[in-house]
């Protein structure tokens, strides 16, 4: 009552300055400003706010937990309090469809995680997995804050342990657009798909100084774990971007094609591309040269709906090409060997990122479609000791305990193992075919004849052992003939028959066997 005879006598009332107060309290944690944020700029950096705007549909975000502080007292910390603690979480839209988010706030004291920040990331993990919807974080921060001493490490634990239990459940992405070493590092390459922006995202385990101190090895930021390094040698990156905007086009171009959730299929679109659309450019695209290489992505382009597809991690184990398009207007992921690069040899790199490209698909009810021309597994005695065995076994694993519709096109040879290995009807693919030009063998036409020597031929040239070895076993008839072939087809009709194989695949149903899971050879 005091109240309100207060707010007519002009002065505010006690609701109204309660009112006032949020407002102000909002206003500071939401613009906050000071040098830090100017000095995120002058490096070059958006603000957490403005990235999450810049990934967002417009107008669509949600915040929460805006006026969270930190609960220590110790060191100075009791002085430097700030409502947010560091980062920025809520929900928001991508093309229409929910999404969490969080983005580290490098202007309160460089983004570090102690308790209070590692509660706000968790609890919108926790409402992103309740909901079924994919999770983005924006990675920039100094690593865990050394006043909140194991708490801190505990908030990371916290957050590692969410990773893995929402791994196959909600699709989990990473930008690094700033810092991310130390432990921090580990969440996300547990994530799903990790995006770097260059000259700007940098991640590694141990700083410079200590690699030099302890190794004598002298190396900077960018040397040691910037975006080349993560996107072209260690594979830890799955996108490389030149520019933090063209990050956040990227993430809201894979998100096009994911589902929400494990329990969703894939997005299906309107297709304006006919479904029996014909390619005359396939007849002629096979050398005839067996040794002379060509471009595998061109026959994606050919073949997948309006020749769109994003590439995943492009620059590392280049032989190997993976990737999202759409078929009659739904996601599939692709897997193809490029011919370009070690004539398209599966070597370890390779193996590892075909392998763990597979299982995201399966996870996720993303059907698969494997282009092969493999000449087997690369040889030497490097591949060997550093465990192509193993390494190599993780894609045949990964291709046989794919439950998802699985299509498999062989366009001109699958040699020895690899043929297995490459999503053959043996480990469950549902529909196999080959162009005329297809080699199946134990081995190459030259090396069977060298291999098996030329005693009891006569006096019959190498030239026509190989020939007539090559017509003989090194084409496509008699995998046809044993039922190992669905068909031989013509290359131009190679998407009409693979969307008629898709929409016979739709309603595919498997019952696993009975257990608590495998053990992928790790």
């Amino acid at each position: 009552m005091a109240g309100g005879e207060a707010g007519r006598s002009g002065e505010p009332g006690e609701n109204e300055r309660l009112i006032n107060q949020l407002r102000k309290r909002r206003h500071d944690a939401v613009h906050r400003g000071g040098e830090a944020e100017r000095a995120q700029r002058r490096r070059g950096k958006l603000t957490a706010r403005e990235r999450i705007r810049r990934l967002l549909d417009p107008d669509s975000f949600t915040e929460l937990d805006a006026f969270v502080t930190h609960r220590s007292d110790q060191f100075d910390m009791a002085e430097r309090r700030a409502a947010g603690d560091g980062v920025v979480t809520g929900f928001g839209t991508v093309g229409g469809r929910q999404v969490f988010v969080f983005s580290h706030d490098a202007s309160f004291m460089g983004g570090s995680l102690g308790e209070a920040f590692a509660e706000k990331v968790c609890k919108v993990m926790d409402l992103a997995e309740r909901t079924g919807c994919p999770l983005v974080g924006i990675n920039d921060s100094a690593g865990a804050r050394i006043q909140e001493g194991v708490v801190a490490l505990a908030g990371y634990a916290d957050i590692f342990y969410r990773n893995v239990r929402c791994s196959g459940v909600i699709p989990q992405l990473s930008v690094i657009a700033g810092p991310c070493t130390g432990g921090a590092v580990y969440s996300p390459a547990i994530t799903d798909f990790t995006f770097m922006v260059r000259q700007v995202g940098y991640m590694f385990i141990t700083g410079p100084e200590v690699v030099r101190v302890t190794t004598g090895e002298d190396v900077d930021f960018e040397q040691l774990g910037g975006a080349d390094v993560h996107s072209q040698r260690s594979g830890v990156a799955h996108f490389e971007a030149r520019s933090e905007d063209e990050a956040f086009q990227q993430v809201r171009s894979l998100l096009s094609y994911l589902p929400q959730n494990s329990s969703e299929p894939p997005p299906r679109i309107p297709c304006s591309d006919p479904v029996d659309r014909a390619d005359p450019e396939l007849q002629a695209l096979i050398p005839d040269s067996h040794r002379e290489p060509y471009e595998m992505r061109e026959v994606i382009r050919r073949v997948v709906d309006s020749g769109e597809f994003l590439e995943v991690q492009p620059l590392f184990a280049p032989n190997l090409i993976v990737g999202f398009a759409r078929m009659d207007g739904t996601s599939v992921g692709v897997v193809a060997n490029q011919p370009r690069h070690l004539a398209g040899a599966l070597d370890i790199s390779a193996s590892v990122k075909g392998a763990r490209f597979v299982r995201f698909c399966d996870a996720f009810n993303i059907p698969l479609l494997t282009l092969v021309d493999v000449p087997g597994f690369l040889p030497g005695s490097d591949q060997e000791h550093s465990g192509i065995i193993r390494h190599g076994a993780k894609l045949l694993y990964a291709f046989a305990e794919a439950t998802v519709p699985k299509l498999t096109v062989i366009t001109r040879k699958a040699y020895g193992g690899a043929y297995d290995v490459m999503c053959s009807k043996h480990l469950g693919a549902d529909y196999n075919c080959a162009w005329p030009t297809a080699e199946i063998a134990v081995m190459g036409a030259e090396g069977a004849v060298r291999f098996l020597g030329r005693r009891s031929q006569g006096q019959r040239t190498e030239e026509e052992l190989i020939t007539d070895y090559r017509e003989q076993f090194a084409n496509p008839y008699l995998a046809a003939e044993r039922g190992y072939l669905d068909d031989v087809i013509e290359p131009r009709q190679t998407r009409s028959a693979l969307i008629r194989a898709l929409r016979m695949a739709r309603t595919k149903r498997v019952d696993p066997p009975r257990r608590r899971h495998g053990n992928i050879p790790l």
